[in-house]
């Protein structure tokens, strides 16, 4: 069986990092490349991880090397991490969409996007509309598959200390039916196991994927760790 390869970004991501667990323990897919502008840390040693340090400015230096058949971009940061809407803009639309570029032009046949509940082009909140504005650029790129996953408030630990979230996220534990079903609070973990579900499947087309469905999404198979705390 020919196994597909995987380029993953975001990969030290809440979402990312559980992405990257789950493609590397599933012997299903071949080579899973890492683009990152700075070594991993934590991931574990596995001969089909291909890890490569780059410079996202310049992505010519690094384009002949993006060969995957797949890719899982869970690439993102906030205002505040980036210290201004232009660096935030870089890093939630620009890197992406170079990426993306160089893959459908090198021959990737899936792209997995997630993004977020709301991302609309035309809104006029600048997270959400560069979150809009990047869904919009990739579906016009035309890749023959394309799944936008758009999750609501994350559940997980993140690295640095998020106060809205981690109110938002006692409210989600302690008092579910606080939310609407498609506002509900999902894990990282949920999420990226949907989204490697989905990278298994044979897709073809636009596909956008809300809160809701990822909730159900390849759970016949999903069981969530034992060992985590989120």
């Amino acid at each position: 069986m020919n196994k597909k390869s995987v380029l993953l970004l975001g990969a030290t991501g809440l979402v990312g990092s559980d992405c990257l667990k789950l493609l590397l323990a599933d012997e299903t897919f071949g080579e899973i490349a890492v683009l990152t502008r700075r070594p991993l840390t934590n991931a574990e040693s596995n001969p089909r991880l291909r890890e490569q340090i780059v410079d996202f400015d310049h992505p010519e230096s690094f384009a002949g090397s993006i060969r995957s058949e797949i890719v899982v971009c869970a690439l993102g940061t906030t205002m505040k991490k980036a210290g201004s809407k232009e660096q935030f803009r870089r890093v939630d639309f620009q890197i992406p969409f170079d990426v993306a570029q160089i893959a459908k032009a090198n021959g990737a046949k899936q792209f997995l996007l997630v993004s977020l509940i709301g991302a609309d082009p035309n809104t006029g909140t600048f997270y959400l509309r560069v979150k809009g504005e990047l869904e919009k650029a990739l579906i016009e790129l035309g890749f023959p598959a394309l799944s936008i996953f758009r999750p609501s408030l994350l559940l997980g630990k993140r690295a640095e200390y998020r106060l809205g979230e981690s109110f938002a996220q006692f409210f989600g534990r302690q008092i579910p039916f606080f939310f609407p079903k498609k506002y509900k609070p999902i894990t990282a973990e949920m999420v990226a196991h949907a989204i490697v579900s989905t990278a298994k499947q044979e897709n073809s087309g636009m596909r956008i994927i809300e809160s809701s469905e990822m909730q159900t999404l390849g759970k016949t198979d999903w069981k969530p760790d034992a060992n985590r705390n989120d």
